[in-house]
């Protein structure tokens, strides 16, 4: 059986989530789960979550795996509390710990802050393998748009490719967030490149112009044929030339402040203070 993915939309973040199953009533995978947050308000609620959750039940599905493809700067984790709901393990990519050692420092967190991952029920290695119910996965580390990033083969017929691919013609991620780097990317971009032209590749985001709705489903051979940043014949110095300056005219994501320091926690929160409450940080002047 081919695995199934349903895709969810999360309008305010441009974020779709996925869960990954082979049928009614088997083992399942959510990815990138979206965790709702109201800056203005600085209130959190799980209107997104819960669709996830309404559609596990419907399906009879048992969640094995929450797998995160990298430490997301534009929506926070809901993760943890899907675990709470559904049981399942919070998965991301081992890379995860230098992402928490620059995180930590810009936002002065606890010094029992751990930077190795272990906030993570489990840690890929590059290229690990696993199983959700009867259908093969891979953990594919793509690092360029953070150092964490990875992508997951499902079935040999499905990647689910994080920050690393957007819609043809969207292009690719932004590579100027701390360890970031486009000759990364660009190496990244074509080990996902190399697979079957017929291999369908899941986006995280999409940011469509404004003749088409929101997509989240291509494939390699389309990617490679018209990709506006990466299809084939553009090389390495190019792409790089063309992502450097146009990361250098990109604003911060609204939400990469409030966001980064929950992800970088596995979607937990920080430790409440003495009064009960917790906090944000919000570093002045250090982006």
């Amino acid at each position: 059986m081919p695995a199934l993915i349903e895709a969810f939309l999360d309008p305010a973040s441009s974020t779709y989530s996925y869960v990954v199953y082979e049928a009614d009533g088997s083992q399942c995978a959510i990815v990138d789960p979206v965790l709702d947050y109201d800056p203005a308000a600085g209130r959190t609620a799980t209107t997104q979550a819960d669709k996830i959750i309404a559609f596990v039940g419907e399906h009879q599905l048992q969640v094995q795996w929450l797998l995160e493809t990298h430490a997301h700067a534009d929506h926070m984790s809901a993760a943890p509390y899907l675990r709470r709901e559904l049981g399942g393990r919070i998965a991301i990519g081992q890379s995860i710990s230098k992402v928490q050692g620059v995180f930590k420092g810009l936002f002065n967190l606890e010094p029992e802050f751990a930077v190795d991952g272990s906030q993570f029920d489990h840690l890929f290695a590059p290229d690990e393998s696993f199983m959700i119910g009867n259908l093969k996965a891979t953990a594919l580390h793509v690092p360029g748009h953070t150092p964490a990033d990875m992508a997951y083969l499902i079935d040999s017929s499905v990647i689910l490719v994080g920050d690393t691919l957007f819609m043809p013609d969207v292009g690719t991620a932004r590579c100027d967030f701390p360890g970031g780097n486009a000759n990364q990317l660009f190496a990244s971009i074509q080990k996902l490149l190399a697979f079957p032209a017929s291999v369908r590749l899941y986006v995280c985001h999409d940011y469509p112009p404004e003749n088409r709705k929101p997509q989240c489903q291509t494939t390699v051979g389309e990617q490679r044929k018209s990709n506006i940043h990466i299809h084939d014949g553009i090389d390495e110095a190019a792409f790089v030339t063309m992502r450097t300056r146009r990361d250098a005219g990109l604003g911060m994501p609204t939400l990469l402040l409030p966001a980064i320091q929950v992800n970088v926690r596995a979607g937990n929160l920080p430790p409440p203070e003495e009064n009960g409450v917790t906090y944000l940080k919000i570093p002045l002047n250090k982006l």
